[in-house]
């Protein structure tokens, strides 16, 4: 297998986490600010190039989950599952989503004794900041896991390929599709199938788990990363293309579930697996698995400061934005990494918030 092991822990993988948990950040420092601006300046292109080269961050940190939960080969037991792995999103959610709410209180001025209850109630009903979607999502993927499990055990390499083509064509393909060319007859038989709730996220999830138990090819290794770049040039110049037409920014192919973007997630896991690596020095591994520990807690954590930086009028500073972009991804980063390391360090609850 590719990739070292230090502390039993697999370094690529580690790596690929801190380099999702940056982009993800540069999604949402380019997001907002690219809504604000008209379409065709230099500054929309940069952020709209920004934007479009790390829409593989989320599907990256879907896949490192399968790659690990899915393997048969390890003991997962139902109680495990849920006590170590569902239960812990529960928790973050419900904390992540009452301190969002209470930051808004505050920032308006309306913060109470009334507030924690009421943000909790909020958060029970589904109302929760943008970002934590990804936490229910999640909880999806782990319920479905001891069956997916049960497939993987039995399932052959061509067996899998024939998943991912389903996947391919129900989620990426023909959604993308009807949404770019409407079709009644393609809608009524798809919408007959039933299989995008089903399908959703799960073919990343699977994917993360066959690329690291399947060795690729020289031929398919090349192939994938040419699709990711072919990926990472639609996303880029189809966004301009389609915001062009509409007159306004236009985020089709910026959804994770998309051919495009999953062709870039699939050739930055290759590439990590394959490609990508650190020296076998002890103190950087033991430095990068020590960020990744806390890479779940940065992406909980760091919309705290974008908001703040929202707040004070600061989230689209007065230089170019091709440089603005990782001068604010830093800005976030560090305070959001520390105040992650902080609550990890928690007895007992850190690993539940972080």
């Amino acid at each position: 297998m590719a990739g070292n092991r230090e502390g039993g822990r697999l370094v690529y993988a580690d790596l690929m986490r801190v380099a999702a948990m940056l982009a993800v950040i540069v999604i949402h420092v380019s997001a907002g600010w690219l809504e604000s601006l008209p379409v065709g300046t230099a500054d929309w292109h940069a952020l709209n190039l920004w934007d479009s080269l790390t829409r593989w961050a989320v599907p990256v940190f879907v896949m490192c989950s399968g790659m690990f939960l899915l393997d048969p080969k390890k003991s997962l037991s139902l109680p495990t599952l849920f006590f170590r792995h569902f239960l812990r999103l529960v928790a973050a959610l419900l904390f992540w989503g009452v301190v969002y709410h209470l930051l808004y209180d505050f920032l308006g001025g309306t913060l109470s004794l009334e507030s924690l209850p009421h943000a909790l109630y909020a958060v029970v009903l589904g109302n929760t900041e943008t970002h934590l979607w990804f936490l229910t999502m999640m909880m999806g993927l782990y319920l479905l896991t001891p069956l997916l499990r049960a497939f993987l055990r039995g399932a052959s390499r061509g067996d899998l390929h024939w998943f991912f083509l389903l996947y391919g064509l129900f989620m990426l393909v023909l959604p993308l599709f009807l949404r770019l060319r409407g079709s009644q007859t393609v809608t009524l038989y798809a919408n007959q199938f039933y299989l995008n709730f089903t399908l959703a996220y799960v073919g990343y999830f699977v994917a993360g788990y066959y690329l690291k138990a399947y060795t690729l090819g020289r031929i398919a290794e090349g192939l994938i990363y040419l699709l990711g770049i072919a990926g990472a040039v639609a996303t880029a110049a189809g966004t301009t293309l389609l915001s062009h037409r509409a007159g306004g920014l236009d985020v089709t192919l910026y959804s994770y579930l998309t051919p495009n973007v999953a062709a870039m997630a699939v050739a930055v896991f290759v590439l990590f697996r394959y490609v990508l690596g650190i020296s076998d020095e002890r103190s950087r591994k033991g430095r990068v698995s020590a960020i990744a520990e806390c890479g779940f807690g940065v992406y909980l954590s760091h919309v705290i400061f974008l908001i703040l930086l929202r707040h004070f009028g600061l989230s689209a500073p007065p230089i170019p934005a091709a440089v603005a972009v990782p001068l604010l991804t830093l800005v976030l980063f560090l305070p959001s990494y520390v105040l992650s390391w902080l609550l990890h360090k928690l007895p007992v609850v850190g690993r539940y918030l972080t």
